[in-house]
């Protein structure tokens, strides 16, 4: 069974097939003149998706077709030309002109997963009895399409993490005027809205002490978004301990779930060749 179907995986490769530079099958400066087939560019790129939904380990979803060295050499080059941040980018792009981002609604939160291995960006986390814990202070739009991250230990707390996060709104363009900004109980202070104050951000925060379904706004889109992030067990679990590589399979994660989200928003409104027979 195919870890994402193929109306996903399909317009997923042939945009990050694009991206990648051209290479000879076989190296040209081997000293006899002859070597072995390189591997696939599909394959490393199926196994990487495998490798993002299971959490497996690199050891373990490589078979005869390719090898746990090959995955991360061929993964450790693919973060050297920005092929992973590009790629989500070009999605973030394509859904904006297609569907439309939501982005005079904002919403940021934070999550904390495992990180048994430990790694630059684990901590001590506070809900797992000290044991290593990555966060997340993830923004989305005012639907849930992830929008950029920060990394840091678990034991960070969501307020200070604030400001680098919205910091990922320069990447986007030109912003719409009058952004509202969707935030839980834990940043109420006044640090916040002076944060806010000065970049010209409206905020709805939630107050302490009140019961959260009263004032729960909007913030339930980025915690969908981060369910949605937690479906892919090596964001769930995360064994990765350089910051580079656990942001490069949130890239792609990111990107799977633009896509998809623009596959079924577009359904309905276009019409291509590739177009799924039913509504995903």
């Amino acid at each position: 069974m195919p870890v994402l179907p193929s109306w996903l995986t399909e317009p997923l490769w042939d945009q990050f097939a694009v991206l990648l530079p051209a290479r000879p099958v076989y190296h040209l400066d081997h000293p006899l003149g002859c070597h072995r087939r390189r591997i696939s560019d599909r394959i490393v790129f199926d196994k990487m998706l495998q490798l993002l939904r299971f959490g497996c380990s690199y050891q373990a979803i490589a078979d005869t077709t390719c090898s746990a060295t090959t995955i991360r050499s061929r993964r450790d080059e693919w973060m050297r030309l920005g092929v992973f941040a590009e790629f989500k980018r070009i999605a973030l792009e394509s859904y904006d002109r297609i569907v439309g981002l939501v982005l005079d609604q904002i919403a940021v939160d934070g999550s904390i997963t495992k990180a048994p291995g430990g790694g630059e960006v684990a901590g001590r986390s506070p809900v797992d009895r000290g044991k290593q814990g990555l966060k997340r202070s993830g923004m989305t739009d005012g639907y849930g399409i992830p929008l950029g991250r920060v990394l840091a230990g678990a034991n960070r707390h969501d307020s200070p993490l604030l400001a680098p996060t919205l910091d990922r709104l320069n990447d986007l363009g030109p912003l719409p005027q009058g952004i509202t900004v969707h935030l839980d109980a834990g940043y109420d202070s006044g640090k916040t809205r002076a944060l806010l104050t000065e970049r010209g951000l409206h905020g709805r925060i939630a107050h302490k002490g009140e019961k959260a379904p009263i004032q729960a706004g909007q913030r339930w889109h980025v915690e969908r978004t981060h369910a949605w992030q937690n479906a892919f067990q090596r964001l769930a679990r995360c064994y990765e301990r350089r910051a580079t590589v656990i942001h490069a399979f949130f890239d792609l994660a990111d990107t799977v779930t633009t896509v998809r989200s623009l596959i079924r928003r577009a359904w309905t409104t276009h019409r291509w060749d590739e177009r799924p027979h039913r509504r995903p």
